[in-house]
């Protein structure tokens, strides 16, 4: 049978299944959510349906498909209903949780539904508006709201919001908490300026504006969990024999997840009651600390160690983080390089660590198949943004090199020793076998390399500041260490080179 509405009650009580009670598919509409992907169902409906099941939110999402292609038949049929899988490891245990989410109540398509959409804003229950989107994202563009519907989503928003303003008559209290998920930092705050452009631009009167700048709470968020989206076919077979069901929405997710939502304001911890519910939504006054974390200590330890993966032979981050000199270099990255300059008079040292932790468990998922050629990607735009900084911030506190900062630098340059292929393709070599380096600066590397004397290249690309942004030459014993990993790297690999440093730790 398919998972619907009317099937949920006859599917079978397992101890890892999370089943909506039918009360709960019965809440009012108290969300307006725009965009059907992965994300949204795996992180704000995952929040929203656990605390309705805590009878904390009592309330459900109407999602809006804002892109052309594509229907929402399966929306329909399984009347909102949807599985989420959550697999890998939490606090060093492996977690295999399994919930139907009943959070959304309906699915409407804004081109062809565009008044159902605005038919909402009449909703005196409607609280909250959720958005990831792809099709234009935040962005400015000349956009008429009288369309139906707009062609942007801060048209669609401003559109919404103008039929809210009337349907109350521009009450205070039926100004909306808008938070959005787009990956752009200041989303809220970009989100605001650009639909109050939108307004000026659309000529809408001015008691209107000043609702939207006072009444309505645009609040930055940052969003942090692993979605890949749909099972395996195989697990997703088994699954669905095991719980008597089908599902053409069923998706998997990583355990961990966060959604830090910036707000000082009552009335938004009021309307986003579901932070209760769960330790993974967080509304604070300052998010930066958890962007902080996040690309320092999980995005610059992936481009740290990227090079040394790749270079040793591994695939897939979970490969590499089950040979132990390879989940001991991780961690001591981290604990021993990276955490001690992240801290600060935001972040503690033992705040670092404890993420850390969590970047390790998730860098253990032994159900997710993260590609290490993916991560590397841009791999020199990553190593400046992510990692320069920290370098720099090391060698303002301490003058010394960070050793295990020393050896991902030097395995990022050796990654990039390339040559040309066909058309603007560059190929790297390790271990017998060739890839593809996925990066702007390739032909850059493949013009350094030539050089063959080590310690020469190495002080040139470091000295390029058009590359950095600063001379990385001038670092005290930094080109030195880096030419010492890339010759051990040459003569006994990417692995002998991290042991060892970790036996000159060990032994100085």
């Amino acid at each position: 049978m398919q998972l619907s509405k009317k099937t949920v009650g006859q599917i079978k009580v397992e101890s890892d299944l999370s089943i909506p009670a039918a009360n709960l598919l019965e809440l009012p509409e108290k969300v307006l959510q725009f965009g059907t992907g992965v994300l949204l169902r795996a992180l704000p409906d995952y929040f929203i349906d656990k605390a309705n099941k805590q009878g904390i939110f009592n309330g459900r999402v109407v999602v809006v498909k804002s892109t052309s292609n594509g229907g929402t038949d399966a929306f329909e049929s399984q009347n909102g209903l949807f599985t989420l899988c959550v697999k890998g490891i939490e606090d060093r245990n492996k977690i295999e949780e399994t919930i139907i989410n009943g959070s959304v109540s309906r699915v409407v398509s804004a081109k062809e539904q565009w008044a159902e959409v605005l038919r909402c804003a009449h909703n005196p229950e409607m609280q909250l508006i959720i958005s990831n989107t792809t099709e234009v994202g935040i962005v400015l563009t000349q956009d008429d709201i009288t369309l139906a519907p707009p062609s942007s989503f801060p048209g669609k928003l401003l559109a919404f919001l103008h039929e809210r303003y009337k349907a109350f008559n521009g009450s205070a209290e039926s100004g909306m908490v808008i938070v959005p998920t787009e990956l752009i930092i200041e989303n809220g705050t970009k989100l605001r300026e650009i639909v109050l452009e939108l307004a000026e631009q659309n000529k809408l009167e001015k008691p209107f504006m000043q609702w939207v700048a006072t009444a309505n709470h645009f609040c930055n968020s940052l969003v942090d969990r692993i979605v890949p989206g749909k099972l395996p076919a195989a697990e997703q077979k088994d699954a669905e024999k095991r719980f008597g069901y089908t599902d053409e929405l069923m998706i998997m997710a990583e355990p961990f997840r966060l959604w830090a939502i910036e707000s000082g304001s009552d009335k938004v911890r009021e309307v986003l009651s579901f932070a209760k519910a769960d330790k993974g939504v967080i509304v604070t006054t300052d998010i930066e600390k958890f962007r902080e974390l996040k690309l320092r200590l999980l995005n610059g330890t992936h481009t740290f160690s990227g090079g040394i993966a790749v270079l040793a032979g591994f695939q897939t981050v979970k490969e590499a983080m089950a040979d132990e000199q390879v989940s001991a270099f991780v961690r001591r990255l981290m604990v021993l390089d990276i955490a001690p300059v992240v801290a600060g008079d935001t972040i503690s040292y033992n705040e670092a660590c404890a993420f850390a932790n969590t970047v390790i468990d998730r860098f253990r998922n032994p159900f997710i198949e993260h590609q290490w050629l993916a991560i590397t990607a841009n791999f020199s735009s990553k190593m400046r943004m992510r990692n320069i900084p920290l370098l720099l911030r090391h060698y303002e506190r301490n003058n010394t090199v960070p050793i295990h900062m020393a050896q991902g630098f030097a395995a990022y340059l050796r990654f990039m020793k390339c040559t040309k292929g066909e058309g603007n393709a560059y190929y790297g070599e390790a271990r017998g076998k060739t890839y593809q380096i996925q990066d702007d600066k390739a032909a850059y590397f493949a013009e350094k390399w030539v050089e063959p004397e080590t310690s020469k290249l190495v002080k040139a690309v470091l000295a390029d500041k058009e590359l950095w942004g600063v001379d990385l030459s001038q670092l005290n014993g930094f080109a030195d260490a880096v030419t010492e990993n890339i010759e051990l790297i040459d003569q006994e690999g990417a692995l002998a080179m991290i042991a060892d440093a970790q036996l000159k730790k060990t032994t100085a």
